[in-house]
C-alpha cells in the first residue's frame, strides 16, 4: 500500500521560514508529478506549488516558497520563507503515481499543520 507521510509542520513567527517534506512509501512503479496543497479554516483546498519528475515546478505564489524533490528518496520538500499570518493552513502532499500499463492514480497525504503567529 503506497502512502504519503508528511512532516516539517510547526508554529512559527510571522517572516520566519519552515520546510515541510513528504516521503512517498509503499511499492512505487513510477511518481509522476509531486505537489503542495493547502486548507486554511473555512477556505477551499489550494494549491501552492507542483514539480515534475523532471524537476520542472510551477509556484502559485512565486518568490517566498520553493518546491524542491529528491527522486532517490521519493520525497518532495516545500521551503517557505518570509512567512505571513495567512500562511496558516493544513498542507497537504499530493503524488501522482504512473502504475503498471499507464494508468495514473493521485494521492494525499494526512495533511500537517501550519501556524504562522507571534
Amino acid at each position: 500500500q503506497v502512502q504519503l507521510v508528511e512532516s516539517g509542520g510547526a508554529l512559527v513567527q510571522p517572516g520566519g521560514s519552515l520546510r515541510l517534506s513528504c516521503t512517498v512509501s509503499g511499492t512505487i512503479f513510477e511518481i509522476n508529478s509531486m505537489g503542495w496543497y493547502r486548507q486554511a479554516p473555512g477556505k477551499e483546498r489550494e494549491l501552492v506549488a507542483t514539480i515534475t519528475n523532471g524537476c520542472t515546478t510551477h509556484h502559485a505564489d512565486s518568490g517566498r516558497f520553493t518546491i524542491s524533490r529528491d527522486n532517490a528518496k521519493n520525497t518532495v520538500y516545500l521551503q517557505m520563507n518570509a512567512m505571513k499570518p495567512e500562511d496558516t493552513a493544513v498542507y497537504y502532499c499530493s503524488a501522482i503515481l504512473i502504475m503498471p500499463g499507464g494508468a495514473t492514480s493521485r494521492l494525499f497525504g494526512q495533511g500537517t499543520q501550519v501556524t504562522v503567529s507571534s
